[in-house]
């Protein structure tokens, strides 16, 4: 038998389980397995189960000690406002009347958001009047 069959199989075996649970590893299981299947190839190709075994284990190690830092900083996401999120804080403009129990609009940075008035706000906010916006709940803007 050749044992570089070992390291093919097992290297598939680490990237499909890393596949089938959604990146849990951070796809460190890709390039490790990706490590064995490349090693147990040229270990076939130079006829060897060692040069196998010894590939996969520099290339494992290469891996670990360099590239998974940069790696997890490529895969790494950053937080970014959307834009519903980044319109907290914003003032905007009532267009139309903005009542507890029918919901007015309001124009922030050029756009017309449906709005309605928030916890501590008054009863009613009129036409005209300047607001800022304390909340989004969907595509609903609250505001004061």
């Amino acid at each position: 038998m050749n044992w570089n069959w070992l390291l093919v199989i097992g290297g598939a075996v680490l990237i499909l389980i890393e596949i089938a649970l959604g990146g849990f590893a951070g796809f460190d299981l890709v390039l490790i397995g990706s490590a064995f299947v490349i090693g147990g190839g040229l270990g076939f190709a130079f006829g060897s189960p060692t040069v196998g075994y010894v590939l996969s284990a520099v290339l494992c190690v290469t891996y670990i000690v360099v590239g998974r830092n940069w790696v997890r900083h490529r895969l790494h996401t950053r937080d970014v406002r959307s834009n519903t999120d980044a319109l907290v804080g914003r003032r905007g403009l009532v267009l139309e009347r903005v009542g507890r129990h029918a919901a007015g609009q309001v124009k922030i940075d050029g756009q017309i958001w449906r709005a309605t008035p928030a916890a501590g706000a008054g009863e009613a906010i009129e036409a005209g009047t300047e607001v800022t916006v304390t909340g989004v709940d969907g595509v609903t803007v609250e505001v004061k």
